[in-house]
């Protein structure tokens, strides 16, 4: 990322009176050819500027839109997985994988099998390479987690019984409910136990008694319960004679994180992951790609081979399917994953930098008091766990003038200070991020 020059083009101004006639429309947007915006925007820009009476707002029109499309920004709230600013941050370890540069491709073999010279299957590429991480029969990656939980739904249990746990019924950001998801999927909801103490006597009784083709466990990645409360192991759930899908949400493919040279951090204790969730006994995980896993916006379903191909067939895949630049930069990262260079997965690498060094880069910045912070995951995942940081804090709400540079930043206000946590920031970028802090103190 570089910095880019705040100058910006004006537009030709009048200087015959009040009552001389405004500049053309093409003459005026073609003075704003230097924004680098194309034509047909550049001639809204105008047309809006000179239907509102005043030619000369034209280039900051321009700019406007500019600033509305998506661009890079500097994320230093110090939450790792920000929604808002994409999630899992994916830079050139995505889209690699094999040691080597990546490789621009014209064309691939999205759904073609070379060898035999026929059609191919489109999940077996990175599919494939998720399910060995997972320690799965099979994958299948669709475009969302919540997509993916839909799908194993539809496919396994339309018209039927779903047995969630009423601790479970969980909503997700956007409004989107447990509840609304199973009904959509065609499946009718079962809800078992309460919301504090749920047994595997519950669920046993609910597929006893009625028509209940699978139990869901849903993750609560944003919030916990806590005090007087239980619920059963996966394995309790194994042998109750139907499907059991296990939604992780967050992505933690295996709790040892064998990518990672000293073995997970502390602040991961306690998150579910796929391998270890699969091997006491799901028969499906369900999570998300741009969470704990690093990777793009997608979902995955990893598990039974019978299982994933029952979900493959069901129409719903089709819509839900993901493309091959997702599917791409998936086996990128799986491959990065095998070969054991977490260090270059980016949200690795942020999540896993000592203090030591993020004081020591605050420090180099030379603007701003320099300061301990706390991070977060963030992205609904891990509510409540800090992660030991560093950054710099600026006097005031500096948040405004941070964001308005042509490369903005994202910083956090508390108690009238602007802090800047450096766990989430690109080493690459301090010096933007020290030219914008300086700039937006006056300095």
């Amino acid at each position: 990322m570089s910095a880019v020059s705040n100058s910006r083009p004006t537009a030709p101004q009048s200087t015959t009176g009040e009552r001389a006639r405004p500049p053309s429309v093409d003459s005026l947007a073609q003075s704003l050819a230097g924004t680098g915006l194309p034509h047909g925007l550049l001639v809204d820009a105008a047309r809006e500027a000179i239907a509102a009476g005043d030619p000369g707002s034209a280039a900051e029109r321009a700019a406007a839109m500019e600033r509305s499309l998506l661009r890079p920004v500097i994320n230093a709230t110090g939450v790792l997985l920000h929604t808002n600013l994409g999630r899992a941050p994916l830079g050139t370890a995505a889209a690699g994988g094999t040691g080597g540069p990546a490789t621009p491709l014209r064309y691939s073999n999205l759904e073609f099998d070379t060898q035999r010279g026929v059609r191919g299957d489109r999940h077996a590429h990175a599919g494939g390479l998720l399910a060995k991480l997972c320690g799965a029969e099979a994958a299948l990656v669709v475009n969302n987690c919540a997509a993916a939980v839909t799908l194993a739904l539809g496919a396994l249990a339309a018209g039927r019984g779903v047995a969630v746990s009423r601790g479970e019924l969980v909503e997700i950001g956007g409004g989107f409910r447990v509840p609304e998801i199973v009904a959509q999927s065609g499946a009718r909801l079962v809800e078992v136990g309460t919301t504090n103490r749920t047994r595997r006597q519950d669920y046993a009784v609910a597929t006893e008694a009625g028509d209940v083709a699978l139990c869901l466990r849903v993750h609560q990645s944003n919030y916990r319960i806590v005090g007087f409360t239980e619920a059963p192991a996966v394995g309790e759930l194994a042998d109750l004679g139907v499907p059991l899908v296990v939604d992780i949400g967050s992505g933690l493919v295996d709790e040892a994180c064998q990518w990672l040279a000293g073995g997970p951090p502390a602040w991961l204790r306690g998150e579910p992951a796929a391998r270890q969730t699969l091997a006491a006994g799901a028969d499906l995980v369900t999570f998300s790609g741009d969470k704990l896993l690093g990777g793009p916006q997608a979902g995955i379903i990893a598990g039974s081979a019978e299982l994933v191909q029952r979900c493959a067939r069901h129409p719903l895949a089709r819509a839900f399917r993901a493309g091959g630049l997702v599917l791409g930069t998936l086996q990128s990262l799986a491959l990065t994953y095998l070969h054991r260079c977490g260090d270059d997965i980016p949200f690795w690498h942020m999540a896993t930098r000592p203090v030591g060094e993020l004081r020591a880069r605050a420090e180099a910045l030379g603007v701003g008091e320099v300061c301990d912070m706390a991070a977060t995951t963030g992205g609904g995942t891990l509510p409540g766990v800090e992660i030991p940081s560093a950054g710099i804090s600026l006097e005031g709400d500096m948040a405004a003038a941070l964001r308005d540079g042509d490369v903005p930043v994202v910083a956090r206000v508390a108690g009238q200070r602007t802090y800047l946590d450096l766990r989430t920031v690109d080493p690459a970028d301090d010096a933007i991020l020290a030219t914008v802090a300086r700039s937006a103190c006056g300095t």
